[in-house]
């Protein structure tokens, strides 16, 4: 977490001033309190299943939100219907679309206390995934809502779900974005948007992929009112009159749940190792956003062309504001690329920030490939380890290509070699034989010089003596 990771020598400058900013001005930590809310003797929820009618909601991956919605909503009206002392309502019990400002109205008619907004999500891109909880941006709706998230979300994280937080979102006009919060609050009537899980993402699909699922997130967000307002239940023998809340604040925004309309602030990696025969790279990456969580990364191995899925920030709290500055990245690149890599850090309200890119000085190599060399080598020098690797394997083995340059080819081996040797022989033979042939010749002719010259002096000698005087 930051404050607690230690800085890389030669990280840089960056690092070091993001380490300098955390230090001095930390985000706020959910730690217990007493509930902000007074709802009297008499308390009263509604709970409200988003869409309807004509209204479908999203409809990814064969899914419909406005049915999803509506068994949630049920098993949470169900379950907490067993508490005592609490009335429960539903804005609608049939297949209707309401106005936002009509299911605002309905929850004030009754005198709600708190008004609970079911939903589920889908992001345009199919890339996002986890739950979240949207609440007014303006105190006292905002504290409120801020401690039924954290209570909320927190069972979630239990369960297995990424947390994208307790967020807020203006408007236009400065106001809250979501109808459903803008009435609420100008009512001075906490409520909160309840985004369970993204039916568009494979790791949140199946969290939502059956009708038990989407009731048991109806029996959770009841468990959580529940701890929220400290119900009691003789049915279910639980009593949670007396647990805690985290810290917020009833005069001003909690400040993790402020909207951020920045990218993070910094984005930077740095090569720590990488194995050019393996494809194994390390990377070391160094980020932080000075307003908000950081929740994603993604990353690129072909300069920013594409990117991986996103993937869960290492030490990402969006309840508190946590995550870690630094960490190491470990990559396997592909075979046969020289990549350049380039990494995402996504923040909580899913702007992101590029870091510098990172290339490859030379091309990672091809493992097969590596293996078969080595066991090229090996056989080429006619040991017998390298003729038992090949035998041993079998044709199924990595070692089958190179059967042509081994001595282990099989039965019949040593018939295949002899005609080789015996034209070579024959070959060597008649070459010697000419040889001899043409050493003899040569040895005739000269000695057949030898005796011509020799007959030639005898004869002149011969001639001298007979013309010498008497």
């Amino acid at each position: 977490m930051r404050g607690k990771t230690g800085f890389r020598k030669g990280a840089g400058f960056f690092t070091l001033m993001t380490a300098l900013f955390l230090a001095l001005f930390p985000f706020s930590r959910a730690e217990a309190a007493g509930r902000l809310q007074d709802t009297g003797d008499k308390l009263v929820i509604v709970i409200d299943p988003g869409h309807g009618g004509d209204n479908l909601g999203t409809t990814e991956n064969g899914h419909e939100e406005k049915s999803m919605t509506m068994v949630t909503a049920l098993a949470m009206y169900e379950e907490l219907s067993l508490y005592d002392g609490v009335e429960v309502y539903l804005t609608r019990t049939s297949d209707v679309d309401l106005s936002r400002k009509e299911r605002v109205e309905f929850a004030a008619s009754v005198d709600a206390d708190f008004l609970f907004s079911i939903h589920y999500n889908a992001s345009e891109n199919h890339e996002l995934y986890g739950a979240e909880v949207w609440t007014s941006a303006f105190a006292p709706c905002n504290g409120i809502g801020y401690q039924f998230g954290c209570e909320l979300l927190g069972a979630f994280r239990e369960k297995g779900l990424f947390i994208r937080g307790v967020k807020t979102r203006l408007g236009d006009s400065g106001k809250d974005y979501y109808g459903i919060l803008l009435y609420s609050s100008e009512k001075k009537m906490p409520a909160v948007i309840i985004e369970h899980c993204h039916v568009d993402e494979a790791r949140d699909e199946g969290f939502c992929d059956s009708e038990e699922e989407l009731k048991e997130f109806g029996r959770m967000d009841a468990t959580a009112a529940a701890r929220y307002f400290g119900l009691k239940s003789s049915v279910l023998g639980v009593d949670y009159s007396d647990h805690e809340l985290a810290e917020s604040s009833i005069s001003a925004p909690v400040p993790v749940t402020v909207q951020d309309s920045t990218a993070p602030d910094v984005c930077q990696i740095e090569l720590l190792e990488t194995d050019y025969d393996t494809g194994r790279l390390a990377l070391s990456v160094t980020a932080a956003d000075y307003d908000s969580t950081l929740l994603y990364y993604s990353f690129s191995l072909d300069g920013g062309k594409t990117f991986s899925p996103r993937e869960a920030w290492p030490g990402s709290d969006a309840l508190t504001g946590a995550y870690s500055d630094t960490f190491t990245l470990n990559l396997t690149v592909p075979a046969l690329t020289c990549p350049t890599v380039i990494l995402r850090a996504y923040n909580g309200y899913d702007l992101y920030t590029e870091s510098n890119s990172w290339t490859s000085p030379e091309t990672y190599r091809d493992p097969e490939e590596l293996l078969a060399a080595s066991g090229k080598a090996e056989m080429g020098d006619g040991t017998e380890n390298g003729q038992n690797a090949v035998s041993s394997e079998g044709k199924d083995s990595a070692y089958e290509r190179t059967e042509d340059f081994a001595g282990g080819r099989g039965d019949g081996a040593e018939e295949q070699e002899r005609p080789v040797s015996f034209l070579t022989f024959l070959a060597i033979c008649l070459i010697a034989a000419l040889t001899l042939l043409v050493i003899f010749l040569v040895s005739q002719a000269i000695a057949a010089g030898s005796r011509k010259r020799a007959a030639r002096q005898r004869r002149k000698e011969s001639g001298r003596s007979r013309n010498q005087p008497r």
